[in-house]
């Protein structure tokens, strides 16, 4: 199982120089995996949870390919409505060749419904218009020449060159524990990458859903791509209270195996608590991610200590 990082690109903390901090120390540290968040407008809705300065996330991942070397990088999540998809095409197979094939597609469909507005788009449709530009933008990544006939986007004959190096395309990751969400997965995605659950839900409610819609729909089930809020206290906490990755480090160990024996090939580590003033120091997460290479995981082995 691979252990990655969520980078905070946000808040009050958030800088170039704080980023590259960032993705240095977790490539130091073994990690396998970055990934970063979206907005596009922080409205006022956004503005309380993930505040200004919001660095955009193709773009700070397109700077990260040139400094790091064997990190993979990718998104947690895209907001896929937000750009069309010829846009989002071409920017997440630049990343995908300037990291030498190391981008990972993670996606949602959106909560921020005064985002939305600002951005002129239906906060209705925002399920039915991902899974449109989901089919365009494969189209679009797996031809030379693409032309896509959908609801809410069609073009012809567009040239997509540069693709991305990844065969046949990058790896999705579909946010979300909706049904729409899982099922989105099952559809059009090659992993579920569910944000901040507990373990017990996924073993006996997520991922038994999953199965049943793969099932149904007669499609492979997704791999279990999990994004965990990462906590360390100095006692156990109670397990009816917590989320995986919060808690004494027995527990969080705990919550790792768990993950690992459901088959997750990846797990995100999350330090962010949502408390947008502590981003203003970045230290503490840094000592957490620290903590967990040397106590928790062996990141050369991808094992638990």
């Amino acid at each position: 199982m691979k252990i990655g990082v969520n980078l905070i690109n946000f808040g009050p903390g958030a800088t170039p120089e704080a980023l590259l901090s960032w993705a240095r120390l977790v490539e130091e540290l073994g990690y396998h995996l970055l990934m970063t968040s979206d907005h596009v407008a922080v409205t006022p809705d956004v503005e309380g949870r993930y505040p200004a300065p919001f660095y955009e996330p193709l773009t700070v991942l397109g700077w990260l390919a040139g400094v790091t070397k064997r990190v993979e990088l990718g998104t947690t999540v895209i907001i896929v409505p937000y750009r069309h998809p010829l846009e989002t095409a071409r920017a997440t197979a630049v990343v995908d060749q300037l990291s030498g094939g190391r981008f990972i597609f993670g996606i949602g469909v959106g909560w921020a419904k005064q985002e939305f507005e600002a951005l002129g788009l239906p906060f209705d449709k925002r399920g039915a218009m991902t899974n449109d530009y989901l089919s365009a933008i494969k189209a679009c990544w797996t031809q030379d020449v693409a032309s896509y006939e959908g609801r809410f986007v069609r073009f012809q004959g567009v040239h997509t060159s540069p693709r991305p190096l990844r065969a046949p395309h990058p790896p999705i990751w579909v946010g979300g524990a909706s049904e729409g969400a899982l099922r989105r997965a099952v559809l059009h995605g090659d992993a579920w990458h569910p944000i901040r659950v507990r373990v017990d839900w996924l073993r006996d409610a997520g991922l038994p859903r999953l199965k049943e819609i793969a099932q149904k729909e007669d499609r492979p089930v997704p791999a279990l791509c999990p994004r965990i809020k990462l906590q360390l206290s100095d006692g156990p906490m109670p397990e009816d209270t917590r989320s995986a990755g919060q808690g004494s480090v027995e527990q969080v160990r705990g919550d790792l195996r768990e993950l690992e024996a459901m088959g997750a090939p990846y797990v995100l580590l999350d330090t962010y608590l949502d408390d947008p003033e502590a981003t203003r120091s970045h230290e503490p997460a840094w000592r957490l991610l620290r903590t967990v290479a040397e106590r928790l995981v062996d990141l050369g082995r991808q094992a638990l200590r």
